[in-house]
C-alpha cells in the first residue's frame, strides 16, 4: 500500500529569504575580516538583523517556524538520530528533532559571534552600538589631561606618568585581545556547526528521501500521512 503524496507550503518567505541571506552574510563576514573591514562590519550587521528577526519570528511566525514546533527533548533527538542511523526514517513536516536542535545551536552561536564582534568593534574603533558616547569620551580625555598636567608640574613624577599611561594601554589591549579571542572562538564554533548542518541535511535527505534544500528554496514539501 502506498501513501498518496501532497504538496504543502511549509517555509514562509521570511524563513527562506532569511536563511539564504544569512548564509551569504556569514561567509562574507568570515572571508573579509582583515582586508575589507567595512564589508565585514556590514555583513555582521546583516547577520545581527536576521537573528533578531528570526528570534521574534520564532514566537509570532507560522506554525513550522515557531520554536514550540521544533524544540524536542534530548530523548526525542537521540531517538531520531538512532532511527536515522538504522535507516528507519521518521518524517516531520517542519524541522526534525536533530534539525531543530541545530537551529537553536546556530542561533545561539551566531548571536554570541555577533555580540562579541560588536564589542570588539567598540573597543578597537569606538563604533557600533557598544561605542562610548561623546560625553564618556570627553570624560576620559579630561581625566587623561588632568593626569598629564599634574605630572608635568612635577618632573619627579615622570616615571609615575609613564606607568599610568602604560597601565591604561595594557587595559585597552587586554580588552581587545579578550574580545578578539572570544569572537574567534564563536566564529569557528559557528563554522563547525554550519558544516555539521550541511552534513546532517545531506544524510537526512538521502535516508529520509526528502528534498530539504529544494524546500528551503520553494517553501514546499511533498508529504504523505507518515509525516508528523
Amino acid at each position: 500500500m502506498t501513501n498518496e503524496k501532497k504538496t504543502l507550503r511549509v517555509w514562509e518567505p521570511v524563513i527562506r529569504i532569511g536563511h539564504w541571506t544569512l548564509v551569504l552574510a556569514f561567509f562574507t563576514a568570515y572571508f573579509t575580516e582583515d582586508d575589507f573591514m567595512t564589508l565585514h562590519v556590514w555583513a555582521g550587521y546583516v547577520v545581527g538583523v536576521y537573528l533578531l528577526t528570526r528570534i521574534v519570528w520564532g514566537f509570532v511566525g507560522g506554525k513550522y517556524a515557531r520554536f514550540s514546533n521544533f524544540i524536542y527533548s534530548p530523548n526525542q533527538i537521540m531517538g531520531y538520530i538512532k532511527n536515522l542511523v538504522a535507516t528507519k526514517p521518521q518524517h516531520y513536516i517542519g524541522h526534525n528533532p536533530a534539525g531543530g536542535a541545530m537551529v537553536i545551536a546556530l542561533l545561539l552561536s551566531l548571536s554570541a559571534t555577533t555580540l562579541t564582534g560588536l564589542k570588539l568593534y567598540a573597543v578597537e574603533d569606538n563604533k557600533g552600538p557598544f561605542a562610548l558616547s561623546a560625553t564618556q569620551v570627553q570624560t576620559q580625555i579630561q581625566s587623561v589631561s588632568l593626569i598629564s598636567v599634574a605630572n608635568a608640574e612635577d618632573n619627579e613624577d615622570d616615571d609615575e606618568k609613564s606607568e599610568l599611561i602604560d597601565s591604561e594601554y595594557k587595559i585597552d589591549k587586554q580588552a581587545e585581545e579578550f574580545w578578539e579571542e572570544l569572537h574567534e572562538v564563536f566564529t569557528n564554533l559557528t563554522l563547525l556547526l554550519v558544516f555539521l548542518h550541511i552534513i546532517g541535511v545531506a544524510v537526512s535527505s538521502y535516508i529520509d528521501k526528502e528534498k530539504l534544500v529544494k524546500a528551503m528554496f520553494t517553501g514546499n514539501k511533498d508529504i504523505d500521512d507518515t509525516y508528523q
